[in-house]
């Protein structure tokens, strides 16, 4: 019999790309303009990513007490989402030095007044976006195939377990750079 609770995790898992493909739309509408107040443009977003990266923190802990663990590949799998949970969180990271960026101009008299650096930020941090949600979908899919043939069998049917064939993106250098002043 299927666990409820790893039929959830799946739904869960299949909802963050979906998830970040929208945060990245924010974000790349958001690095096409001017930034002209960074607070009241990037702001929103930063703290939606926090919030997603908070939940899927959640979910990871929550697939780590769980059969998901065990299963066949269950480690493996749970050292990607912890990669891309990183991952969303440094986009939330990358979101709040872009609003920084941006508003250094008031404290500093030969900060950069044009969003340059920003739009850096705010581009590192769909970056960043674009891997999880990548790593989400493959977990998503992993999960989905291996709960289907884990069905399969009991219903009688014959079905070919390729859960470990999805093929994950390479992880990307994370590393926060710091501007001169």
């Amino acid at each position: 019999m299927q666990s409820t609770e790893l039929i959830e995790h799946a739904r869960l898992l299949s909802e963050v790309a979906p998830a970040l493909a929208a945060l990245r739309a924010d974000v790349d509408r958001i690095r096409q303009g001017e930034i002209a107040k960074p607070v009241r443009e990037i702001a929103p977003v930063s703290l939606h990513v926090q919030e997603l990266a908070l939940q899927c923190t959640r979910q990871l802990h929550g697939l780590s007490i769980s059969p998901y663990a065990t299963m066949k590949g269950g480690e493996q799998n749970l050292a990607h989402l912890v990669g891309a949970c990183s991952q969303i969180s440094l986009a939330a990271t990358l979101c709040n030095l872009a609003i920084q960026h941006r508003t250094e101009v008031l404290l500093y008299d030969d900060a950069d007044r044009t969003p340059a650096a920003s739009r850096d930020q705010l581009r590192r941090a769909s970056d960043e976006m674009r891997q999880a949600a990548a790593t989400y979908r493959a977990m998503a899919v992993r999960l989905s195939r291996h709960l289907a043939s884990t069905a399969a069998p009991s219903q009688g049917h014959h079905t070919t377990a390729r859960a470990s064939t999805v093929a994950l993106p390479e992880p990307a250098a994370t590393a926060v750079t710091h501007p001169k002043r």
